[in-house]
């Protein structure tokens, strides 16, 4: 490729390139300190809303603008991909006897999807650029606040539940950026078109907005069930429903979703058997078949007991008692968290047995968070 001195040229490549590799969104965003972005981030950690992610604090001064993750950064390219589901991702939670994955787990991994095309693209925009520059590229892998730098790249905005919106995608983008030497000419900032609107607020399962454009993520779903290793607090667990992999209501009920199309990207439609997929085949699940099912998934990095955990409060806000079988066998499941959450799940489905069996449990139990499921067995709190 022959090297191109005009900065127009070279950003018109760049477009045009990320278009080619299968991207719907592309900007540019000087590689400056975001100041307003690191002291919502620094709010954030010192109010404790990060719960149990402890690498949040710890990568703090690391995410406060891309030059203190690489100094030598002078331009922060934003690429956006669509994964626009092809159904209502709400509709899944009505069904008890199922269980609820995100929109953005029901295929393949994206991380895999989009690294491989941001080095391409690096490697091809430094081919046309002058000698001696560089290219870095991260996909939700390095302390990158990547929703403040789309905002800040014309992409869209932070909504009021603190993901991006697009006027084109709604709220279904997946985000990477690629860290260049080179000065490019930035975009203009997304400008925040939430208005009045509250509809993402006031949808949460958990109310885990305290207020508009914050979010306590010890009350997300998304967290509950995929972050944190703690077990999930007793008081949110009948708020989960079935959803045991993230939570989509915030994102599904934006308004700017009218303009979203479906992910025209094949790896990211979702596959058959993670849209809608039956509960008691998944708390059947020991730990090869775990790791066959969700082969390729974001799933697979739960591991199986956090997983099948989840599966277990969902049981038990079915009100179903066909799960009962299942649930007593996981009651003397290998991982505590499991043990846990199947006494949570019998003492809501048969309330009356887990009184009656919780004796003899307690004699046997030597685990202090299962022993306390067993000693919460019809309490109020429980």
């Amino acid at each position: 490729m022959r090297a191109m001195s005009d900065p127009a040229a070279l950003r018109r490549f760049l477009d045009a390139d990320a278009r080619r590799l299968g991207f719907d969104a592309v900007g540019v965003v000087r590689a400056e300190e975001n100041a307003a972005a690191a002291g919502r981030l620094e709010e954030f950690v010192a109010e404790g809303r990060h719960g149990t992610m402890g690498w949040m604090p710890e990568t703090l001064e690391r995410r406060r603008s891309a030059k203190a993750i690489w100094p030598e950064a002078r331009s922060v390219i934003v690429l956006g991909l669509n994964y626009g589901p092809d159904e209502d991702p709400l509709a899944n939670l009505s069904r008890t006897d199922r269980g609820g994955i995100s929109v953005y787990a029901r295929h393949r991994d994206y991380h895999d999807v989009i690294k491989g095309r941001l080095k391409e693209l690096g490697g091809r925009l430094l081919a046309k650029a002058d000698p001696g520059h560089a290219v870095k590229v991260f996909v939700d892998t390095a302390p990158v606040m990547e929703k403040p730098l789309a905002q800040a790249a014309g992409l869209g905005w932070q909504g009021k539940h603190t993901n991006l919106v697009s006027r084109a995608f709604g709220s279904w983008l997946f985000l990477g950026s690629i860290f260049t030497t080179l000065d490019l000419e930035p975009d203009g900032q997304g400008r925040d078109l939430c208005g009045s609107c509250r509809a993402c607020q006031d949808a949460c399962p958990t109310d885990a907005f305290p207020e508009p454009y914050k979010l306590d993520a010890r009350r997300c779903i998304s967290y509950l069930t995929i972050e944190t290793k703690a077990l999930v607090p007793l008081a949110l667990r009948p708020k989960m429903g079935n959803r045991i992999y993230g939570c989509d209501d915030c994102l599904a009920v934006c308004p700017w979703n009218k303009f979203a199309v479906n992910a025209r990207e094949a790896k990211l439609v979702a596959r058959e058997d993670l849209r809608s997929p039956a509960l008691a085949d998944l708390l059947r699940l020991d730990d090869p078949a775990f790791r066959a099912l969700f082969s390729g998934s974001p799933v697979k990095r739960v591991g199986r007991a956090k997983f099948v955990s989840n599966c277990l409060i969902a049981a038990g806000n079915s009100g179903e008692a066909v799960f009962l079988p299942l649930v007593r066998q996981l009651l003397h499941d290998n991982a505590p968290v499991v043990r846990a959450m199947a006494v949570w799940a019998l003492g809501r489905l048969a309330p009356v047995e887990a009184m009656a069996t919780r004796e003899d449990a307690l004699a046997r139990e030597s685990d202090a968070d299962v022993r306390g499921e067993w000693l919460a067995v019809g309490t109020a709190e429980a």
